[in-house]
């Protein structure tokens, strides 16, 4: 993907990982694996966020942030005769479940299972017109109750199937684009600065909780106490089929990160990302967000006594389903873009 292997085999391995919220401890050991060779501590909050702080020539604090939980599923309920019964960890879209491949994790082994429902010939009418969570099931092969549990518990994660798969154009789709994207942004723009003395001291935030309520966003604010942040995640491409743009607005992909326009973005971090964007020749999309965004600027913004925060995103298609769809050039460019933003001058907001 990467033309740099490290960066490309830290993106596998994140990707390969299971993290659903709640339960990313694994993942944020690679992720402060990678951390170490490039800043200057790298710690941990009780909560699970791992925060890489590189030191700078000033008192100002910038955080960059980005979320590394997933969405997923836990073990509900085991019947009797080895059916798993689950419930979503974040927001996930039934519709999509059925038939689907799945990994169980239990006791740091992974069991493969197939979501079931019955099939379209067996439904009666009012059964096809919605698929309900609570009629689905994780078949993992087992005989009966007693098998099922050698392979599975109660409170078990359960992840969609792994793999990046590469399509046409620089196209690439993952089940956990959202947003392991946003770290592996994180992750290349610490190793750009490496050797490097930036102006702010910079954290660099591997968040935890995102899906289930922006958690970590708050925690690891009120831990750093930034006077600027910078949030990544990923945003809604509208350029397929059926979505309505008067709505929804026009984001592509291969056109560029995308900056976000809301109450909870300061102007003037959004003035910066524009002027540096316009200066380096990088794609720049802008998204209007005139209510809450739903990413952990709602949160940053707000905590303690507020910080002057932007949004940049990478915009990515069919989020939350099995295979997230995404273009490299957006990453490159959003990488290149924070990467010259943390060697700026940065100037206390008021």
């Amino acid at each position: 993907m990467l033309k740099d292997k490290e960066l490309n085999n830290f993106f596998i391995s994140i990707t390969e990982m299971a993290s659903p919220s709640g339960f990313e401890k694994k993942v944020q050991e690679l992720f402060s694996l990678f951390a170490h060779q490039y800043a200057d501590e790298v710690f941990s909050d009780v909560n699970g966020n791992c925060i890489a702080m590189k030191k700078g020539k000033g008192s100002l604090k910038v955080m960059i942030t980005a979320h590394i939980d997933e969405i997923g599923f836990m073990v509900k309920y085991i019947d009797e005769q080895g059916y798993l019964w689950f419930r979503p960890i974040g927001g996930v879209d039934s519709a999509l479940l059925p038939g689907l491949g799945v990994r169980v994790i239990h006791e740091g082994e992974t069991h493969f299972g197939i979501v079931g429902r019955k099939p379209i010939h067996l439904l009666e009418e009012s059964e096809r017109k919605s698929v309900n969570a609570d009629d689905l099931w994780i078949d993992i092969g087992a005989k009966d109750k007693a098998e099922a549990l050698q392979m599975a518990a109660v409170g078990d994660i359960i992840t969609l199937q792994p793999g990046i798969k590469k399509l046409g154009n620089s196209m690439f789709a993952s089940r956990s684009a959202d947003n392991k994207l946003g770290v592996l942004v994180l992750a290349a723009v610490l190793k750009n600065l490496s050797g490097q003395e930036p102006d702010a001291n910079l954290y660099f935030v591997s968040s935890v909780q995102e899906e289930i309520g922006l958690r970590g966003a708050i925690t690891s604010t009120s831990l750093i106490k930034p006077d600027q942040a910078l949030v990544l995640d990923v945003t809604h491409a509208t350029d397929y089929p059926s979505v309505n743009k008067n709505i929804h607005g026009d984001i592509r992909l291969g056109l560029g990160a995308v900056l976000a326009v809301s109450p909870e973005i300061h102007p003037e971090i959004n003035r910066i990302m524009k002027e540096i964007s316009a200066k380096k020749g990088l794609s720049l999309q802008t998204e209007a967000r005139p209510v809450a965004t739903g990413t952990e600027a709602r949160m940053v913004q707000v905590t303690g006594t507020g910080v002057a925060t932007g949004l940049l995103s990478i915009p990515v298609r069919y989020m939350h389903s099995p295979n997230e769809m995404f273009s490299l050039s957006d990453v490159e460019d959003a990488i290149k873009l924070v990467t010259e933003f943390c060697k700026i001058h940065h100037e206390p907001i008021i």
